[in-house]
């Protein structure tokens, strides 16, 4: 039942090549950025990433982006990477995009084992019909586009049909968890994790705060550490902002 492991490069020291991997976070609010630095430092290449960005040129995923580890990444926004652009259009990386509803959605429906499920989201435009670039080649141009999707018509509306995701592995950041796993995630932080934390195979999490067993308000869980195989206590992180603003 104690799952915890003593460092994060044993704790990420199966992840093999070609790995798919849910990650959470939001922006840079609840990264796992200590998993994310063990990967980087172990060398594993062409992964597949879901999670809502991927970070920006000098933090969370945007470090694997840099240095050439993403072959393809699926998420709902990549505004804050210039090397994300640069490699999307070089014909380096293969994105794709997806409402953020839709994102979240299909992350819990692939932890809770539903393969697949009707939205509105994106009817009427090419997330349903088929064509939202995926890959270009080298000199710019698509060379492959998404396909069309199944759609379906109830009580006079029309649906788009999604498919859940499941990863071979989930790294999430959590602000507090025990040995067997269970999770607190603070204020924001929430966002991705639990969804990262369902649809992973195998799930990673690290942890600001370890606890004992007993010690967390079973009310006040997000996670239960039956989603949960790996714990690394990760104090201390750094924690950066992305757009840092004032008032005068």
């Amino acid at each position: 039942m104690d799952k915890v492991v003593a460092s994060a490069a044993l704790a990420v020291a199966d992840i093999p090549d070609g790995a798919s991997l849910a990650v959470g976070g939001f922006g840079l609010c609840g990264i796992p950025t200590v998993l994310i630095d063990a990967l980087l430092a172990a060398g594993v290449s062409r992964l597949e990433t879901v999670s809502n960005n991927c970070g920006v040129d000098d933090w969370g995923l945007g470090l694997l982006l840099r240095a050439g580890r993403i072959r393809r990444t699926t998420g709902s926004y990549v505004g804050e990477n210039k090397e994300f652009e640069r490699q999307f259009l070089a014909g380096e990386l293969e994105v794709e995009l997806v409402p953020q509803g839709t994102l979240a959605e299909r992350l819990r429906a692939g932890g809770a084992g539903i393969p697949a499920f009707y939205t509105p989201a994106g009817v009427g435009t090419q997330v349903a019909e088929g064509g939202v670039p995926l890959r270009h080649d080298a000199s710019g141009r698509v060379a492959l586009a998404s396909p069309p999707k199944e759609t379906r018509v109830f009580d006079g509306t029309e649906y788009v049909l999604e498919r859940g995701i499941v990863c071979d592995f989930g790294l999430v950041h959590a602000w507090r968890g025990d040995r067997h796993g269970n999770l607190v995630y603070r204020a924001s932080a929430a966002n991705f994790n639990p969804l990262c934390a369902a649809a992973g195979r195998v799930t990673i999490a690290e942890v600001e705060e370890l606890v004992e067993p007993g010690e967390l308000d079973p009310g006040q869980v997000h996670t239960p550490g039956i989603l949960v195989q790996r714990v690394v206590h990760a104090p201390d992180p750094e924690k950066r902002i992305e757009r840092r603003t004032v008032t005068a």
